[in-house]
């Protein structure tokens, strides 16, 4: 049963019972009105009180039903609203902890709403890249004023339900109720007080005006297009409002809706929606069940207090948990402590972070020289230098000291997790935490699964991740997981592009206008191109047969190694970010060109997107095929939130999805042809082929 239906004497109470947000599935829906139905045919019945149980009163649309044919089943939700505004006898709201999308909508087509304190109220529905859809256009701006609905249907963002009710003239709500305790009490109370009031009030009488007219909503377009770059969405909402202004209600009904559905299919909206179901899918894995006992964490140890080792630290401590950084020397130490301070001052003069907060987080802090202090901590995370051998000494002496049933936990971004824990006794407890650079910034975690990784472990982990606030992707263990193994040959397309006639700069402007937020070769300068190199004389030697371009070793040669030596793929000015097109840089690549006997051709900016977006994708199937990742859709999130793909198209899977995977795989056979590029690496990967040639996609709901 997804709404319940009460009689309290002579008021009947609807309460939406869809757990754990009340969602307004068609079961729901159809619950509400045939509620309605019943009490208005009960001559007992002298009002109405619609409510939600546990801690919602309806967080708006059930996910599951988001964009399929269900969500418009009659009664839809503009039906059930229409038939709470005809009701015969008075409909109460009781809001309470969460009134969202549809369910503040719901709230908004009752006669009268009371709110307990504390309550978030919101029309998230821009953040799916869409409008509001059942009238929170036309009625939010009659109970609150055009400027404040208006804000907060750009936005997308909750406001507690006091600041609404403390609005000057506001008609949101007419009550707020003493505590949420006494929320049903005082909807009773007051739904017999309106019992026998006619006419019953409908906020689509209300009027609608902005004294300014014309002109505030022409500065609120030019203020939306300046923060909605990509997305049409915010704009659409200015339209949605003003048409409320200059309409009558049932034509600015019409308007919000034909903006809605046009929106729906959008492929700014798809992708949205697509991030909003695969950020919740990311943190279910398929074997390890949602009621899997966990491990206390009430202490962090970080070894390594360097760049990495800091940002970690701090998302600890921001979370209240107490961490202890070890290393080898002081004055490593002083320097570390010395960053995370300094990261954190500027927060507090920017006005980001309070005084007493730093205080607090700053005592939560300790250090150590010595591996036995560390003993008692509940999880202990290394980020020492990228090489096995020093990882090898670390987890041995981790192991002598840490206590039973302590989590054992790798920053490594590329070597191989269960080597690792075989240096342990207790590979059980070991698992990867690869962090994004800067780690206190990113919000990617990538879990590394090793094949001996306790599923305690894995939930706990998983569970760590949601409270510093980061985006947890389980990954299995190869060379550089997912993000960086599908990276590396990103990197490699991106070299090839140099060899056959791209400058660094021209690479760059192509894939941000895309919409990346750095390219590759910027990329390579903020991450230190020595990195790279590293990772590459590796793989040489254990892949001898992979080609590559060797314009980013010779860059290296030169000390090139980005902006931490002023000069990489760019040149940088003391103290500047600014990426200068480099002479030197244009002329080494020439050079080389030369001396392979390469006559450069004119590459359009449409092949270089294609060649290091579907790079991407193939490497992306092979890692799906082999189980290293679960689904597409958390490929998706790893470069979503990981590597600036660029929101608006959803990740590579999702991309490669609206682009038809037939396209892709013909644009690949192109590629195939070229003689300067790696024609084994475009063989489209068989389940890429698989799922071309049977008209599928990556994701089933795409």
């Amino acid at each position: 049963m997804t709404a319940e239906y009460n009689v309290h004497g002579d008021i009947a109470v609807i309460t939406l019972s869809n757990p754990p947000v009340n969602g307004l599935g068609h079961a729901t829906r159809l619950g509400i009105a045939n509620g309605l139905s019943r009490a208005n045919a009960d001559a007992a019945v002298k009002a109405i009180v619609i409510t939600g149980a546990g801690k919602a009163f309806s967080g708006g649309a059930d996910i599951k039903e988001f964009g399929t044919p269900k969500a418009l089943q009659e009664p839809n939700l503009l039906s059930v609203i229409l038939a709470i505004e005809e009701s015969s006898k008075p409909v109460v709201a009781a809001v309470h902890s969460v009134a969202m999308g549809g369910g503040l909508e719901l709230a908004l087509g009752c006669h009268y709403r009371v709110a307990a304190p504390g309550c978030n109220v919101a029309l998230p529905e821009v953040k799916l890249g869409l409008i509001p859809g059942a009238g929170g256009t036309q009625r939010l701006p009659r109970v609150l004023g055009v400027e404040v609905a208006l804000n907060m249907i750009v936005s997308g963002e909750p406001v507690k339900s006091e600041q609404l009710a403390g609005l000057p003239g506001q008609k949101l709500f007419d009550k707020l109720a003493a505590s949420a305790e006494t929320l049903m009490d005082e909807a009773l109370a007051m739904a017999r007080e309106k019992a026998d009031l006619r006419p019953l009030p409908l906020v689509r009488n209300l009027p609608c005006k902005h004294p300014l007219g014309d002109a505030y909503f022409q500065f609120a377009r030019n203020m939306v297009k300046g923060m909605s770059k990509n997305f049409p969405a915010p704009g659409k909402c200015v339209d949605a409002v003003e048409a409320a202004t200059k309409k009558k209600f049932a034509e600015g009904m019409l308007a919000e809706r034909e903006i809605f559905i046009n929106l729906m299919w959008t492929p700014e909206c798809r992708a949205l929606r697509h991030l909003f179901v695969a950020e919740r899918a990311a943190s279910k894995i398929p074997d390890v069940a949602d009621d899997t006992p966990q491990r206390a964490i009430k202490s962090v140890a970080v070894i390594g207090a360097g760049t990495m080792g800091g940002g970690i630290s701090m998302n600890f401590l921001n979370a209240g948990i107490p961490v202890k950084i070890l290393e080898m020397k002081q004055e490593a130490l002083d320097k570390g402590v010395g960053i995370i301070r300094k990261n954190y001052e500027a927060q507090v003069k920017k006005g980001k972070l309070k005084q007493d907060k730093y205080d607090q987080r700053m005592a939560l802090l300790s250090t150590t020289l010595n591996y036995d202090d560390l003993k008692d901590a509940d999880l202990v995370i290394e980020a020492v230098f990228e090489e096995m051998g020093v990882k090898e000494k670390v987890f041995k002496e981790l192991d002598r000291v840490m206590k039973p049933g302590a989590i054992l936990a790798s920053n490594t971004s590329t070597l191989d997790v269960n080597k690792i824990a075989s240096f342990t006794q207790r590979p059980q407890d070991v698992v990867g935490m690869h962090f994004f650079s800067p780690a206190n910034v990113m919000k990617l975690l990538e879990v590394v699964r090793g094949e001996k990784t306790a599923k305690d472990v894995l939930a706990t982990v998983m569970a760590i991740g949601k409270k510093i606030k980061k985006t947890a992707v389980v990954s299995g263990v190869c060379d550089g997981f997912i993000g960086n193994r599908m990276i590396e040959q990103y990197s490699r397309q991106a070299g090839f592009l140099l060899d056959e006639g791209c400058t660094p700069q021209q690479v760059d402007k192509a894939i941000e206008k895309f919409g990346f937020a750095m390219g590759p070769f910027r990329m390579g300068d903020l991450a230190g191109n020595d990195i790279g190199w590293a990772i590459r004389k590796r793989r040489a030697q254990e892949r001898p047969n992979m080609l590559y371009s060797r314009t980013a070793d010779k860059l290296c040669e030169l000390g090139r190694f980005g902006q931490k030596t002023g000069a990489g793929w760019y040149d940088y000015q003391n103290g500047k970010r600014d990426a200068i097109p480099s002479k030197l840089v244009d002329d080494m690549i020439v050079e080389h060109r030369k001396s392979l006997g390469i006559e450069p051709r004119k590459i359009s900016d449409d092949e270089i997107v294609q060649r290091l977006v579907y790079a991407l994708v193939n490497e992306a199937a092979h890692i799906l095929a082999e189980g290293i990742a679960s689904r597409a859709s958390d490929i998706d999130m790893v470069y979503l939130t990981g590597y600036g793909f660029p929101i608006h198209r959803g990740g590579p899977m999702h991309y490669a999805d609206q682009v038809g995977l037939f396209n892709v795989v013909q644009s690949m056979k192109r590629f195939q042809q070229n003689p300067r590029d790696d024609a084994k690496f475009w063989e489209p990967a068989p389940l890429l082929a698989k799922l071309a040639a049977e008209g599928k996609t990556f994701s089933p709901a795409a």
